[in-house]
Protein backbone atom coordinates (compact mmCIF):
# COMPACT_ATOMS: atom_id res chain seq x y z
CA UNK A 1 0.00 0.00 0.00
CA UNK A 2 1.12 3.36 -1.09
CA UNK A 3 1.38 5.25 2.28
CA UNK A 4 0.57 9.30 1.59
CA UNK A 5 1.06 12.46 4.16
CA UNK A 6 0.08 15.59 4.02
CA UNK A 7 0.82 18.04 6.78
CA UNK A 8 -1.30 21.11 6.87
CA UNK A 9 0.32 24.52 8.83
CA UNK A 10 -1.54 25.78 11.44
CA UNK A 11 -0.40 29.62 12.61
CA UNK A 12 -0.66 31.56 15.61
CA UNK A 13 -2.56 35.00 15.66
CA UNK A 14 0.89 37.06 14.40
CA UNK A 15 1.51 34.26 11.58
CA UNK A 16 3.72 32.08 13.16
CA UNK A 17 3.75 28.34 12.85
CA UNK A 18 2.25 27.07 15.87
CA UNK A 19 2.39 23.30 14.39
CA UNK A 20 1.26 20.75 11.69
CA UNK A 21 -2.02 18.84 11.16
CA UNK A 22 -0.89 15.49 9.61
CA UNK A 23 -3.58 13.79 7.17
CA UNK A 24 -3.00 10.58 6.21
CA UNK A 25 -4.13 9.74 2.49
CA UNK A 26 -4.23 6.25 1.04
CA UNK A 27 -4.49 5.51 -3.09
CA UNK A 28 -7.19 4.71 -4.94
CA UNK A 29 -7.46 1.16 -4.03
CA UNK A 30 -7.25 2.28 0.14
CA UNK A 31 -8.61 5.91 0.01
CA UNK A 32 -10.00 7.95 3.02
CA UNK A 33 -13.51 6.98 1.97
CA UNK A 34 -12.48 2.76 2.16
CA UNK A 35 -10.27 3.41 5.38
CA UNK A 36 -11.44 2.89 8.77
CA UNK A 37 -10.41 5.85 10.89
CA UNK A 38 -8.68 3.27 13.41
CA UNK A 39 -6.12 2.25 10.79
CA UNK A 40 -6.03 5.28 9.01
CA UNK A 41 -4.31 6.68 12.12
CA UNK A 42 -2.65 4.00 13.10
CA UNK A 43 -0.81 3.75 10.04
CA UNK A 44 0.09 7.27 10.26
CA UNK A 45 1.10 7.59 13.96
CA UNK A 46 3.39 4.31 13.03
CA UNK A 47 5.22 5.94 10.26
CA UNK A 48 5.36 8.76 11.80
CA UNK A 49 6.79 8.47 14.95
CA UNK A 50 8.44 4.84 14.35
CA UNK A 51 8.78 4.83 10.58
CA UNK A 52 10.13 8.17 9.66
CA UNK A 53 10.78 10.22 12.52
CA UNK A 54 8.70 12.65 13.11
CA UNK A 55 11.15 15.83 13.17
CA UNK A 56 11.49 14.69 8.99
CA UNK A 57 7.76 15.64 8.46
CA UNK A 58 7.06 18.71 11.70
CA UNK A 59 10.88 19.95 12.96
CA UNK A 60 10.29 21.06 16.10
CA UNK A 61 6.62 21.55 15.67
CA UNK A 62 4.16 19.48 17.62
CA UNK A 63 1.65 17.94 15.06
CA UNK A 64 -2.39 17.23 15.19
CA UNK A 65 -3.42 14.29 14.59
CA UNK A 66 -7.27 12.64 14.44
CA UNK A 67 -8.37 10.31 16.43
CA UNK A 68 -11.06 8.16 16.32
CA UNK A 69 -13.35 6.39 18.88
CA UNK A 70 -11.78 2.88 19.60
CA UNK A 71 -8.53 4.16 19.37
CA UNK A 72 -9.52 6.73 22.56
CA UNK A 73 -10.37 3.95 24.24
CA UNK A 74 -7.64 1.87 23.68
CA UNK A 75 -5.48 4.65 25.37
CA UNK A 76 -3.39 4.65 21.57
CA UNK A 77 -2.45 8.15 22.05
CA UNK A 78 -0.37 7.62 25.21
CA UNK A 79 2.10 5.44 23.03
CA UNK A 80 3.80 8.66 21.50
CA UNK A 81 5.36 11.59 23.39
CA UNK A 82 3.13 14.15 24.74
CA UNK A 83 4.77 17.43 23.91
CA UNK A 84 4.84 16.51 20.10
CA UNK A 85 1.32 14.86 19.55
CA UNK A 86 -1.93 17.48 19.95
CA UNK A 87 -4.89 14.63 20.43
CA UNK A 88 -7.70 15.70 17.86
CA UNK A 89 -10.87 13.95 18.77
CA UNK A 90 -13.41 13.83 15.25
CA UNK A 91 -16.85 15.05 15.60
CA UNK A 92 -18.31 12.04 15.01
CA UNK A 93 -17.01 10.94 18.69
CA UNK A 94 -19.96 10.93 21.21
CA UNK A 95 -19.07 12.24 24.79
CA UNK A 96 -20.18 8.68 26.40
CA UNK A 97 -18.97 8.14 30.16
CA UNK A 98 -16.03 6.07 28.56
CA UNK A 99 -14.79 8.44 26.32
CA UNK A 100 -14.64 10.92 28.86
CA UNK A 101 -12.80 9.02 31.10
CA UNK A 102 -10.10 7.88 28.11
CA UNK A 103 -10.10 12.06 27.74
CA UNK A 104 -9.49 12.61 31.74
CA UNK A 105 -6.92 10.17 31.28
CA UNK A 106 -4.80 11.63 28.75
CA UNK A 107 -5.43 14.88 30.12
CA UNK A 108 -4.03 13.87 33.51
CA UNK A 109 -0.82 12.96 31.45
CA UNK A 110 -0.08 16.15 30.17
CA UNK A 111 -1.98 15.60 26.56
CA UNK A 112 -3.60 18.65 24.57
CA UNK A 113 -6.80 17.89 23.55
CA UNK A 114 -8.34 19.40 20.65
CA UNK A 115 -12.06 19.00 19.39
CA UNK A 116 -12.32 18.53 15.50
CA UNK A 117 -14.48 20.19 13.11
CA UNK A 118 -16.80 21.48 16.73
CA UNK A 119 -20.59 22.45 16.22
CA UNK A 120 -21.88 23.45 19.24
CA UNK A 121 -24.33 21.31 21.57
CA UNK A 122 -24.83 21.54 25.48
CA UNK A 123 -24.21 17.13 25.36
CA UNK A 124 -20.48 18.30 24.81
CA UNK A 125 -19.90 20.25 27.60
CA UNK A 126 -18.00 17.72 29.32
CA UNK A 127 -15.39 17.70 26.56
CA UNK A 128 -15.24 21.36 26.76
CA UNK A 129 -13.97 21.50 29.85
CA UNK A 130 -10.86 18.94 29.17
CA UNK A 131 -10.36 20.41 25.81
CA UNK A 132 -7.20 23.26 25.20
CA UNK A 133 -8.27 24.12 21.41
CA UNK A 134 -11.36 24.02 19.69
CA UNK A 135 -11.53 23.72 15.87
CA UNK A 136 -14.19 25.60 13.86
CA UNK A 137 -14.40 24.73 10.20
CA UNK A 138 -14.45 28.87 9.25
CA UNK A 139 -15.42 27.73 4.95
CA UNK A 140 -18.67 25.73 6.23
CA UNK A 141 -19.90 28.12 9.38
CA UNK A 142 -21.85 31.49 8.66
CA UNK A 143 -20.00 34.29 11.11
CA UNK A 144 -23.57 34.61 12.92
CA UNK A 145 -23.12 30.38 13.21
CA UNK A 146 -19.57 31.39 14.66
CA UNK A 147 -21.30 34.24 16.76
CA UNK A 148 -23.76 32.11 18.64
CA UNK A 149 -21.36 29.18 18.95
CA UNK A 150 -18.60 31.47 20.69
CA UNK A 151 -21.44 32.85 23.11
CA UNK A 152 -22.73 29.29 24.12
CA UNK A 153 -18.88 28.02 24.87
CA UNK A 154 -17.91 31.92 26.65
CA UNK A 155 -18.18 30.00 29.84
CA UNK A 156 -15.18 27.98 29.21
CA UNK A 157 -12.60 30.59 29.11
CA UNK A 158 -9.38 28.10 29.30
CA UNK A 159 -10.65 27.15 25.24
CA UNK A 160 -8.56 28.42 22.65
CA UNK A 161 -10.28 28.82 19.30
CA UNK A 162 -8.78 27.57 15.88
CA UNK A 163 -10.14 28.03 12.56
CA UNK A 164 -9.40 25.90 10.02
CA UNK A 165 -9.83 25.94 5.89
CA UNK A 166 -9.13 29.90 6.37
CA UNK A 167 -7.97 30.39 2.38
CA UNK A 168 -7.69 34.38 2.12
CA UNK A 169 -6.55 37.12 4.43
CA UNK A 170 -10.00 38.43 4.56
CA UNK A 171 -10.86 35.49 6.35
CA UNK A 172 -8.08 35.39 8.59
CA UNK A 173 -8.32 39.39 9.49
CA UNK A 174 -12.48 38.00 10.12
CA UNK A 175 -11.27 35.39 12.29
CA UNK A 176 -8.88 37.35 14.34
CA UNK A 177 -11.92 39.87 14.84
CA UNK A 178 -13.91 36.92 16.33
CA UNK A 179 -10.89 36.20 18.56
CA UNK A 180 -9.44 32.96 17.12
CA UNK A 181 -5.99 32.50 18.61
CA UNK A 182 -5.43 30.02 15.89
CA UNK A 183 -5.58 29.63 11.80
CA UNK A 184 -4.98 26.24 9.68
CA UNK A 185 -5.49 27.23 6.15
CA UNK A 186 -3.45 28.33 2.76
CA UNK A 187 -4.52 32.19 3.49
CA UNK A 188 -0.59 33.01 4.12
CA UNK A 189 -0.01 31.84 0.05
CA UNK A 190 -2.15 34.59 -1.75
CA UNK A 191 -1.22 38.26 -1.39
CA UNK A 192 -2.45 40.52 0.72
CA UNK A 193 -4.35 42.77 -1.50
CA UNK A 194 -5.01 45.48 0.77
CA UNK A 195 -0.97 45.99 0.89
CA UNK A 196 -0.77 46.41 -2.62
CA UNK A 197 1.63 49.39 -3.95
CA UNK A 198 5.08 50.18 -5.09
CA UNK A 199 7.92 47.91 -4.20
CA UNK A 200 10.46 49.11 -2.19
CA UNK A 201 14.14 49.92 -3.96
CA UNK A 202 15.43 46.61 -1.71
CA UNK A 203 12.93 44.03 -2.89
CA UNK A 204 13.11 45.95 -6.88
CA UNK A 205 16.92 45.18 -6.73
CA UNK A 206 16.51 41.56 -5.11
CA UNK A 207 14.08 41.16 -8.25
CA UNK A 208 16.67 42.27 -10.36
CA UNK A 209 19.42 39.32 -8.88
CA UNK A 210 16.27 37.33 -9.21
CA UNK A 211 16.24 38.12 -13.05
CA UNK A 212 19.72 37.72 -13.58
CA UNK A 213 19.94 34.43 -11.78
CA UNK A 214 17.07 32.51 -13.37
CA UNK A 215 18.59 33.76 -16.54
CA UNK A 216 20.29 30.28 -18.46
CA UNK A 217 22.84 32.12 -20.42
CA UNK A 218 23.79 33.87 -16.85
CA UNK A 219 27.59 32.83 -16.65
CA UNK A 220 29.22 31.45 -13.50
CA UNK A 221 31.74 34.14 -13.49
CA UNK A 222 28.28 37.06 -13.55
CA UNK A 223 26.70 35.23 -10.82
CA UNK A 224 29.93 34.87 -8.58
CA UNK A 225 29.77 38.83 -9.16
CA UNK A 226 26.62 39.63 -8.15
CA UNK A 227 27.45 37.26 -4.66
CA UNK A 228 30.49 38.73 -4.26
CA UNK A 229 28.74 42.41 -4.33
CA UNK A 230 26.09 41.32 -1.39
CA UNK A 231 27.53 40.94 2.03
CA UNK A 232 24.62 39.43 2.83
CA UNK A 233 24.26 36.91 -0.10
CA UNK A 234 28.00 35.89 0.72
CA UNK A 235 28.12 35.37 4.32
CA UNK A 236 24.80 33.10 3.95
CA UNK A 237 26.32 31.22 1.53
CA UNK A 238 29.64 30.56 3.32
CA UNK A 239 27.77 29.91 6.83
CA UNK A 240 25.54 27.55 4.55
CA UNK A 241 28.77 25.60 3.11
CA UNK A 242 30.64 25.61 6.50
CA UNK A 243 28.09 24.63 8.28
CA UNK A 244 27.64 20.71 9.92
CA UNK A 245 25.50 19.55 6.63
CA UNK A 246 28.81 19.26 4.21
CA UNK A 247 31.40 17.93 7.49
CA UNK A 248 34.11 19.84 5.21
CA UNK A 249 37.11 19.26 6.49
CA UNK A 250 38.45 22.85 5.06
CA UNK A 251 36.66 25.96 5.79
CA UNK A 252 35.37 27.19 2.30
CA UNK A 253 36.49 31.32 2.62
CA UNK A 254 35.57 32.38 -0.94
CA UNK A 255 32.90 32.69 -3.15
CA UNK A 256 34.79 31.32 -6.09
CA UNK A 257 35.66 28.41 -4.01
CA UNK A 258 32.06 28.03 -3.08
CA UNK A 259 31.21 27.88 -6.88
CA UNK A 260 33.94 25.21 -7.32
CA UNK A 261 32.16 23.17 -4.21
CA UNK A 262 29.27 23.00 -5.16
CA UNK A 263 29.06 23.38 -8.95
CA UNK A 264 26.97 25.53 -11.47
CA UNK A 265 23.83 24.50 -11.13
CA UNK A 266 24.06 23.78 -7.47
CA UNK A 267 25.65 27.10 -6.57
CA UNK A 268 22.38 28.41 -8.76
CA UNK A 269 20.02 27.23 -7.41
CA UNK A 270 21.13 27.82 -3.84
CA UNK A 271 21.51 31.81 -4.90
CA UNK A 272 17.65 31.29 -6.10
CA UNK A 273 16.71 29.80 -2.69
CA UNK A 274 18.44 32.71 -0.60
CA UNK A 275 17.03 35.34 -3.08
CA UNK A 276 13.32 33.71 -2.42
CA UNK A 277 13.73 33.76 1.47
CA UNK A 278 14.90 37.55 1.28
CA UNK A 279 12.01 38.34 -1.01
CA UNK A 280 9.53 37.35 1.38
CA UNK A 281 11.52 38.00 4.63
CA UNK A 282 8.69 40.49 5.85
CA UNK A 283 6.41 37.36 5.59
CA UNK A 284 5.28 34.06 7.50
CA UNK A 285 8.41 31.65 7.05
CA UNK A 286 6.35 28.88 6.29
CA UNK A 287 5.70 30.42 2.54
CA UNK A 288 9.11 30.16 2.33
CA UNK A 289 9.32 26.48 3.40
CA UNK A 290 6.02 25.92 0.95
CA UNK A 291 7.44 27.28 -1.77
CA UNK A 292 11.01 25.00 -1.58
CA UNK A 293 9.10 22.17 -0.64
CA UNK A 294 6.72 23.08 -4.11
CA UNK A 295 9.76 23.37 -6.15
CA UNK A 296 11.73 19.92 -5.45
CA UNK A 297 8.40 18.08 -5.48
CA UNK A 298 7.46 19.55 -8.91
CA UNK A 299 11.34 18.51 -9.97
CA UNK A 300 10.99 14.76 -8.56
CA UNK A 301 7.39 14.56 -10.00
CA UNK A 302 8.98 15.41 -13.32
CA UNK A 303 12.27 13.04 -12.63
CA UNK A 304 9.50 10.39 -13.12
CA UNK A 305 7.69 10.96 -16.64
CA UNK A 306 8.28 12.38 -20.39
CA UNK A 307 9.67 15.94 -18.81
CA UNK A 308 12.33 14.77 -16.99
CA UNK A 309 14.54 16.86 -19.40
CA UNK A 310 12.52 20.09 -18.20
CA UNK A 311 12.84 19.01 -14.34
CA UNK A 312 14.83 22.33 -13.24
CA UNK A 313 12.40 24.32 -15.23
CA UNK A 314 9.75 22.94 -13.18
CA UNK A 315 12.03 23.40 -10.02
CA UNK A 316 11.50 26.69 -11.23
CA UNK A 317 7.61 26.46 -11.68
CA UNK A 318 7.18 25.19 -7.84
CA UNK A 319 10.02 27.88 -6.38
CA UNK A 320 7.85 31.03 -8.03
CA UNK A 321 4.18 29.95 -7.48
CA UNK A 322 3.61 32.16 -4.84
CA UNK A 323 6.05 35.34 -5.58
CA UNK A 324 3.01 37.13 -6.10
CA UNK A 325 1.99 36.46 -2.27
CA UNK A 326 5.66 36.96 -1.34
CA UNK A 327 5.29 40.61 -2.81
CA UNK A 328 1.81 41.49 -2.85
CA UNK A 329 2.08 42.18 -6.86
CA UNK A 330 -0.57 40.38 -9.57
CA UNK A 331 1.80 37.35 -10.92
CA UNK A 332 1.39 38.55 -14.71
CA UNK A 333 3.18 41.93 -13.55
CA UNK A 334 6.05 40.14 -11.84
CA UNK A 335 6.40 37.73 -14.49
CA UNK A 336 7.21 40.36 -17.15
CA UNK A 337 10.87 40.89 -14.48
CA UNK A 338 12.02 37.50 -14.25
CA UNK A 339 13.67 36.14 -17.55
CA UNK A 340 12.04 32.14 -17.22
CA UNK A 341 10.72 30.34 -20.17
CA UNK A 342 7.05 30.89 -21.76
CA UNK A 343 5.87 27.76 -20.86
CA UNK A 344 6.77 28.66 -16.95
CA UNK A 345 5.30 32.27 -17.15
CA UNK A 346 1.91 30.48 -18.34
CA UNK A 347 1.76 28.00 -16.42
CA UNK A 348 2.11 30.63 -13.42
CA UNK A 349 -0.46 33.41 -14.91
CA UNK A 350 -3.20 31.02 -15.97
CA UNK A 351 -2.51 27.72 -14.98
CA UNK A 352 -2.07 26.37 -18.49
CA UNK A 353 0.47 24.75 -20.69
CA UNK A 354 2.40 22.11 -20.60
CA UNK A 355 3.41 22.04 -16.62
CA UNK A 356 0.24 22.60 -15.31
CA UNK A 357 -0.62 19.18 -14.44
CA UNK A 358 1.91 18.97 -12.56
CA UNK A 359 1.40 21.77 -10.43
CA UNK A 360 -1.95 20.85 -9.96
CA UNK A 361 -0.57 17.52 -8.80
CA UNK A 362 1.55 19.06 -6.05
CA UNK A 363 -1.41 21.89 -5.00
CA UNK A 364 -3.55 19.00 -4.54
CA UNK A 365 -1.45 16.98 -2.41
CA UNK A 366 -0.90 20.02 0.00
CA UNK A 367 -4.38 20.03 0.36
CA UNK A 368 -4.86 16.36 0.84
CA UNK A 369 -7.11 16.17 -2.10
CA UNK A 370 -5.61 12.88 -3.74
CA UNK A 371 -7.92 11.97 -5.88
CA UNK A 372 -7.52 15.19 -7.65
CA UNK A 373 -3.40 15.02 -7.41
CA UNK A 374 -4.17 11.33 -9.23
CA UNK A 375 -5.63 12.64 -12.43
CA UNK A 376 -3.45 15.26 -12.40
CA UNK A 377 -0.38 12.94 -12.36
CA UNK A 378 -2.11 10.68 -14.97
CA UNK A 379 -2.54 13.73 -17.21
CA UNK A 380 0.88 14.58 -16.77
CA UNK A 381 2.21 10.88 -17.65
CA UNK A 382 3.82 10.75 -14.25
CA UNK A 383 3.27 7.85 -12.25
CA UNK A 384 1.90 8.03 -8.91
CA UNK A 385 3.54 4.94 -7.20
CA UNK A 386 5.89 6.33 -4.44
CA UNK A 387 3.98 9.29 -3.96
CA UNK A 388 4.34 9.81 -0.27
CA UNK A 389 8.23 9.01 -0.59
CA UNK A 390 9.05 12.21 -3.01
CA UNK A 391 6.78 14.01 -1.01
CA UNK A 392 9.43 13.47 2.25
CA UNK A 393 12.50 13.78 0.45
CA UNK A 394 11.13 17.00 -0.72
CA UNK A 395 10.34 17.87 2.69
CA UNK A 396 13.95 16.90 3.70
CA UNK A 397 15.37 18.88 0.95
CA UNK A 398 13.83 22.11 2.30
CA UNK A 399 14.94 21.34 5.97
CA UNK A 400 18.65 21.08 4.71
CA UNK A 401 18.57 23.99 2.29
CA UNK A 402 16.43 26.23 4.96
Amino acid sequence: MELCIARQPIFSFNKRLYAYELLFRGNDDLSLEKTEGNRATSILLSSTFLTEGIEKITGSKPCFVNFPEQLLLKNIPAAFPKNRLVVEILEDVEPTPEIIAACKKLKKEGYTLALDDFVYHHRFDPLLELADIVKVDFLLTPVDGVHKMLYKMARFDHLKLLAEKVETYDEFEKAMKLGFHYFQGFFFSKPELTQIGELTSVKVNLIRLLAEVSQKKTTIKRLEEIVSADVALTYKLLRYLNSAHFYLLEKVKSVARAISFLGGKRFRRFILLILISEIASDKPEELVKLAVVRAKFCELLASQGPMQEKSDELFLVGLFSMIDAMLDKPMKELMKKIPVSENVKTVLVSRTGPYAAVLEAVECYERGEMRACHCALEEACIKKDELGDIYLKALEYCDQVL
